[in-house]
């Protein structure tokens, strides 16, 4: 089978009560999958995450992050729980389809987070580059 990702969402916005404890969660987490905090400030980046201190309610959504493989979920799942976060589903093989293996962390917010791998894949590309074409 061939999909086609990573053409559907621009960016996904967390807006969150307590934006150091965010900081430190998903510093913790990203980490675990390869990724880290690009940049800080009002918003935290990462990839097409954006995290902001809310002024009103916060947000309520399920993220899942790709991991590379069993050993990526399960680190995940303990730095979520070692810096704040609650456990929502231990690291397993889920019954979504063959190979799906996941866990769910909440963040400090209540957000359900989850880092999954979908057994051996082959990417087209580590990555999708854009550059702007206006400068």
């Amino acid at each position: 089978m061939t999909e086609h990702l990573g053409r559907l969402i621009d960016h996904v916005e967390l807006r969150v009560a307590d934006l150091e404890a965010s900081r430190r969660f998903y510093a913790a987490v990203l980490q675990t999958l390869g990724h880290r905090i690009e940049r800080e400030g009002r918003y935290l980046f990462c990839d097409e995450l954006a995290i902001l201190q809310a002024s009103g309610p916060v947000s309520r959504v399920h993220l899942a992050f790709q991991a590379s493989d069993r050993s990526a979920v399960q680190a995940f799942h303990a730095a979520g729980l070692a810096h704040g976060g609650r456990d929502n589903g231990p690291p397993g093989e889920r019954d979504y389809h063959p190979g799906y293996y996941g866990a769910f962390v909440l963040d400090p917010d209540g957000n359900n987070v989850e880092a999954v791998t979908h057994g051996p894949v082959r990417r087209s590309a580590a990555s999708v580059v854009v550059e702007r074409t206006d400068r």
